[in-house]
């Protein structure tokens, strides 16, 4: 299967909708993004108190995004909010079901009064498709 302008459209949504979930979605949402052997690495970020982390396993990664709503640091009701930008794609030359995408993103709180930025950052995602579907095999977060 090569890879189509389609393939790229599906990808730019997978970015946004991993946004989305996180600020408003359900954990029964969130962990279909993801394959079952998904990794994310994720940094310190004093600006918003959440502790460096490295997930291994669809599972971990939402039992991670249970844990930051628990703490008030993202999900519905927070006032927060992911807004991801300047996606770039490469897909595997040597395989159509894998690609690579950089991504900016920024982190606002206090949206419904003064949204304020808080910190921002590069995604480094590898995506592959799985079950018919381009879904994140690994996200690395970089702060700055």
């Amino acid at each position: 299967m090569s890879s189509t302008t389609d393939d790229a459209e599906q990808i730019r949504n997978l970015m946004a909708r991993i946004a989305h979930l996180a600020d408003e979605g359900t954990m029964e949402e969130y962990v279909k993004v993801f394959t079952p052997d998904a990794v994310w690495e994720m940094p310190a970020n004093p600006a918003v108190g959440v502790g460096a982390s490295k997930r291994v396993g669809a599972d971990d990664i939402v039992a991670g995004a249970v844990e930051r709503r628990a703490a008030g640091t993202g999900g519905p009701g927070s006032f927060m909010r992911h807004v991801v930008s300047t996606v770039s794609i490469d897909f595997d030359a040597n395989d159509p079901d894998r690609a690579n995408t950089v991504a900016y993103w920024m982190f606002f709180n206090d949206t419904s009064t003064a949204p304020r930025l808080v910190s921002m950052g590069r995604y480094d995602t590898e995506v592959k498709r799985y079950e018919g579907e381009w879904r994140v095999a690994h996200r690395r977060i970089t702060l700055g």
